[in-house]
């Protein structure tokens, strides 16, 4: 199937949806509705994707690879077999486009130099390197990271002295905020305060939440100290001034997108080691290592692993998103 068949096939389809339009597919004032509301870029995103695959590809399947907002709409990239096609999204999730036409004048190309991929022997060496993750709690992708350093540090403890998980955000009038929202805000502050007060419950509770997402059934599985965790939420000179210190990273570092890696101080692409793996991060810190610790030698999966909230670390559908994140 090449990319112009693809494009009619699609044109097509959604033309006679929207013809036949009283059924699912048809919200009662002639617009096309694929069966979702307004919601965060990449979780409307990921049902047009998921509705495509079920819907008109024929037994094919379309793959997540990026999302971004371009134009007041959403852009977004996917992949099917071998091919990447560029289609667009109302923000509402209401009109999907298979492709778009642009109307500006093309800006003169410029040359660039191919990016190369790094290697273990590009990677500065020090005693005790730092892998920071930045992530916001609600993220499909920041969540898919959170799982990674879980499973790494499940099978080798001592990795957690060399991974700092941080949070993505701002404060504004004395408040945190986050990409996605107060519930997605509040939950970030929450797992800040258990990494800085409770650091021995903290993998414990991540372990739990991102399978289900469930809080106050994570923090007595973990073991929380309630009381502590709630005066840390509630005082400012504590659980703002954590969070205020990983803004601080993150505005140093330039981040933009849950998940973004940086290993010493500089940012680094798990995708040039492997993907979304446990091996392939855990490779990221080892390769750091002036001197190489035995527990390096401990192979773990290689399995994609799986996005959002999920009880398993990966299964047959865990390469949907790509190298998709969350900005």
């Amino acid at each position: 199937m090449n990319k112009t068949n693809l494009t009619w096939i699609l044109i097509a389809l959604i033309c006679a949806a929207f013809l036949i339009g009283y059924g699912k597919m048809n919200n009662g004032d002639g617009k096309l509705f694929i069966g979702f509301g307004s919601q965060k870029a990449e979780e409307i995103t990921q049902k047009a994707i998921d509705f495509i695959s079920e819907n008109m590809l024929d037994g094919a399947e379309a793959v997540l690879v990026s999302v971004s907002e371009e134009s007041g709409v959403y852009s977004f990239k996917m992949k099917v077999g071998d091919q990447e096609y560029d289609s667009y999204l109302t923000k509402d999730g209401k009109i999907l486009f298979p492709s778009g036409m642009s109307l500006v004048e093309p800006e003169e190309a410029t040359t660039t130099t191919e990016g190369v991929k790094m290697t273990c022997e590009d990677i500065n060496k020090t005693q005790k390197p730092i892998l920071e993750a930045f992530v916001v709690s609600q993220c499909p992708f920041g969540v898919q990271m959170q799982r990674i350093l879980n499973e790494m540090v499940k099978n080798i403890p001592q990795l957690a002295s060399y991974i700092r998980v941080e949070y993505m955000g701002a404060i504004e009038g004395g408040k945190i905020t986050a990409m996605h929202g107060d519930e997605e805000a509040q939950e970030n502050l929450r797992q800040i305060c258990l990494r800085e007060e409770q650091p021995n419950n903290f993998w414990a509770y991540i372990d739990c939440h991102i399978k289900d997402e469930d809080v106050d059934s994570c923090l007595g599985i973990a073991q929380v100290d309630v009381s502590s965790l709630d005066t840390c939420l509630t005082d400012e000179s504590r659980g703002l001034a954590y969070a205020q210190e990983d803004f601080a990273n993150e505005s140093k570092y330039g981040v933009t997108g849950s998940p973004t890696l940086i290993l010493d101080g500089e940012t680094i692409s798990e995708f040039d080691f492997g993907g979304r793996t446990a091996e392939a991060v855990k490779t990221v810190v080892c390769c750091a290592f002036q001197d190489k610790p035995g527990f390096c030698d401990t192979v773990l999966s290689t399995e994609s692993a799986n996005s959002s909230f999920s009880p398993t670390y990966s299964s047959p559908e865990s390469n949907t998103g790509g190298s998709a994140n969350c900005n």
